[in-house]
């Protein structure tokens, strides 16, 4: 078991397959991109699993989602989720992703064991996408939203950030369309974990913001505490139901007393939350011959150190050094 000294247990562990991505969205990365791992770093697909097995059969882990970067870029990846839905345990799998390469890879996704997938959207009109991704990829996105409702791969959710004089006008439209196309639209907090360190707390498009937007045109109702569990997202009801809308907000509404969640990098270090400023070390492990049970301990006092919070909220806040992309989502 993963538990930390405020009594909180992880259950759902996120995997950074890869810190690399083929947008350049303006609140992740600077337009030229950034220097990317070497591949000597990273975790092969064989330590990939291997740690999935050790987090589901000796530390507890009943969630394993896919991150990156893009993970779609991990030429592996339908193999990885293949082996790990073979693990005893079999844990729920779900991927984040830019959608872009999911028109030709949901369905083997699906074979091969995936449950669902989280994909990121930021606007419905294709000039405002490639302002903010530098990128003319917006059909793409969209074909591969319909690919993975296709396929199964349910429920279909869509992360959405706002962004100052961009898109943060599309709030309402946004909801509108999730509804008309079944997918379940999350709006999410800008972070401060952008290479850049641009983000600024002053001007930021907030949960109460966006909330103030989406009932200019529909009847929201609290969804309520004992349905949201540990989930990172605030739920309301829409018009009655039956469809939701979900606000992720880690500044404004942090959600750290319910955290349930530990991080691996894809360069195979433990993060305790997405703001830590410390790693702890598994590739060295790996890669040092250390048994499972070695590993396990190393992570599970990892864990133990997490902190009571992110310390957004304190005016002492520092931005990790890593930005989103290396990190995992």
């Amino acid at each position: 078991m993963l538990i930390d000294t405020y009594g909180r247990v992880a259950t759902d562990l996120r995997v950074s397959l890869t810190d690399r991505c083929n947008l350049r969205c303006a609140y992740c990365m600077p337009e030229e991109g950034l220097q990317w791992l070497s591949k000597s770093t990273l975790l092969t697909d064989d330590e990939i699993v291997r740690l999935i097995r050790i987090a589901v059969t000796r530390l507890g882990i009943t969630e394993v989602r896919f991150t990156g970067g893009e993970p779609l870029l991990r030429p592996g990846l339908v193999g990885i989720v293949d082996r790990v839905a073979r693990l005893e345990p079999r844990p729920q799998m779900s991927l984040t992703t830019n959608g872009i390469g999911l028109g030709r890879t949901a369905k083997a996704l699906k074979e091969a064991g995936l449950d669902r997938v989280n994909v990121s959207l930021d606007t419905l009109r294709p000039d405002v996408f490639k302002t903010l991704t530098r990128r003319d990829r917006h059909h793409d996105v969209l074909a591969g939203l319909e690919a993975a409702r296709a396929a199964g791969l349910d429920p279909v959710k869509v992360n959405t950030v706002l962004m100052p004089g961009l898109n943060d006008d599309e709030a309402p439209e946004l909801l509108a369309w999730a509804i008309e196309n079944d997918y379940e639209l999350r709006f999410i907090e800008q972070m401060p974990l952008d290479a850049q360190h641009g983000w600024k707390r002053e001007g930021m498009i907030t949960a109460g913001d966006i909330l103030q937007s989406l009932r200019t045109r529909f009847e929201l109702t609290p969804e309520g505490a004992e349905e949201r569990g540990s989930a990172p997202a605030e739920r309301w009801i829409v018009d009655g139901g039956p469809h939701r809308v979900g606000v992720i907000a880690s500044v404004t509404r942090p959600f750290c007393a319910a955290c349930d969640r530990t991080r691996l990098t894809a360069d195979g270090q433990v993060r305790t939350c997405l703001f830590a400023t410390e790693e702890t070390d598994l590739r060295g492990a790996l890669r040092s011959d250390a048994s499972d049970e070695e590993i396990a301990r190393i992570w599970k006092l990892a864990m133990w150190g997490k902190k009571a919070g992110s310390g957004l909220d304190d005016p002492s806040f520092l931005q990790p050094e890593r930005p989103m992309s290396a990190i995992g989502g």
